[in-house]
């Protein structure tokens, strides 16, 4: 199956984010009013991830977010994946925020 991909320049503003990073990579930086649900966790913490579609899925480098955005179709969900992940958004010059305000990076 193929699956649907968005490159980071083409992401809205407003678009809905769920990263499925984990907890140190989340910290790290992140997407300004993403949802965060771990990769590991999501079996778990389904009712977690944001009931709005279109949703965009993101991981470090597209992996992990490739896998959840599967799943999510197989859900009926509108779920598209992140092409590069976080590396390739911050390539892209857009940027990451952390909880604490110090400069978001990708780990």
């Amino acid at each position: 199956m193929q699956i649907p991909s968005v490159q980071a320049s083409q992401v809205a503003d407003d678009a809905v984010v769920l990263d499925v990073r984990e907890d140190d990579e989340w910290a790290a930086g992140h997407i300004a009013g993403s949802t965060h649900v771990p990769l590991s966790q999501l079996p778990g913490r389904a009712a977690d991830v944001p009931d709005t579609d279109p949703l965009v899925v993101v991981c470090r480098v597209g992996g992990r977010s490739a896998q959840v955005t599967s799943w999510l179709r197989g859900q009926g969900r509108e779920a598209t994946n992140l092409t590069g992940g976080l590396e390739a958004w911050t390539a892209a010059g857009r940027p990451l925020v952390t909880d604490d305000g110090t400069p978001g990076r990708v780990v």
